[in-house]
């Protein structure tokens, strides 16, 4: 079995994530089902402003890079912004004490299967109920969202059945949409949300393209449901990094030639427009009151 990671990293990471914000982020655990019944504990960091709520929430869900020490720290970025709006920000680490410290964007192994999108979306419904036995959150009024492999989760999730309520409004940046998603096979079909969806996504991605998503979310907006899409020009997979643009050989990547390769990198202009369309998405569908205090 691989070793757990100590409580203090994921302390370390709510120190990260508090860099900016106006509140109090907290280290905790959440339990999420595991193989064959069997209950999990994973990492959890909270991010909440100050002032005494309820509030609405966001859960984010992370990329392929994780939350360790070769995080894209993308999640972050957002938690800070969002926090500064008025969310509480829940971040569940999937990847960390399943044995992927380091992410899984270069990892080819069998047990990368085991922190498929698919698996996660279980992982994203364990943080929306921790989210909402928080007495600071309005349980009514919790989003989803993730970048990459964590957009992919966000898609995954809302097409796997859920006892109760889910999440009100979800957001994918960058997903991979060339998958059978429900109704979606990937190429054809419809994609049906339980939640209105938008999905933001680059022109220049060479990792998860753009246009698959765009099919995607033409389709289930003729078949009646509310998926909208917004493609940057000029952009690369991962617009919302602080990092440079660089290809990286290493990263799986199934639309490579060889199946390796992927460019990623920030995007000043697509991050700028991007807070504006995630703070106004969320705004309508979380009805962030908090914008008003």
């Amino acid at each position: 079995m691989r070793r757990r990671q100590p409580l203090a990293k994921y302390l370390a990471l709510a120190v990260l994530l508090l860099g900016g914000c106006a509140g109090v982020t907290t280290a905790d655990t959440l339990e999420t089902p595991g193989p064959g019944g069997v209950v999990e504990r994973i990492p959890v960091s909270i991010t909440r402003p100050s002032g005494d709520g309820p509030f609405p929430a966001v859960v984010i869900m992370h990329d392929c890079s994780g939350l360790g020490p070769y995080s894209s720290h993308a999640p972050e970025r957002w938690a800070q912004e969002l926090a500064g709006h008025g969310y509480v920000i829940v971040i569940p680490d999937s990847f960390t004490t399943r044995g992927f410290p380091n992410g899984v964007c270069t990892d080819s192994s069998g047990g990368r299967a085991g922190v498929a999108p698919g698996r996660r979306a279980y992982d994203a419904y364990a943080a929306l109920a921790h989210a909402r036995s928080l007495p600071y959150v309005d349980g009514r009024h919790v989003g989803l969202m993730g970048g990459s492999h964590g957009g992919s989760t966000t898609l995954a999730t809302l097409v796997t059945p859920t006892t109760g309520s889910g999440f009100a409004a979800a957001l994918a940046l960058y997903p991979a949409c060339r998958v059978r998603l429900g109704g979606w096979n990937g190429v054809s079909g419809v994609y049906q949300p339980a939640a209105p969806l938008l999905i933001l996504a680059g022109a220049l991605d060479d990792w998860t393209p753009a246009e698959p998503c765009r099919q995607m979310a033409e389709a289930s907006r003729a078949a009646g449901f509310p998926v909208a899409i917004k493609i940057y020009p000029g952009a690369h997979h991962s617009f919302d990094s602080a990092n440079p643009v660089r290809f990286v050989a290493a990263r799986i990547n199934v639309n490579a030639p060889g199946g390796r390769g992927a460019t990623t990198g920030g995007n000043a202009e697509a991050w700028a427009d991007s807070i504006r369309e995630v703070v106004a998405f969320f705004g309508r569908h979380l009805a962030a009151t908090a914008e008003a205090r």
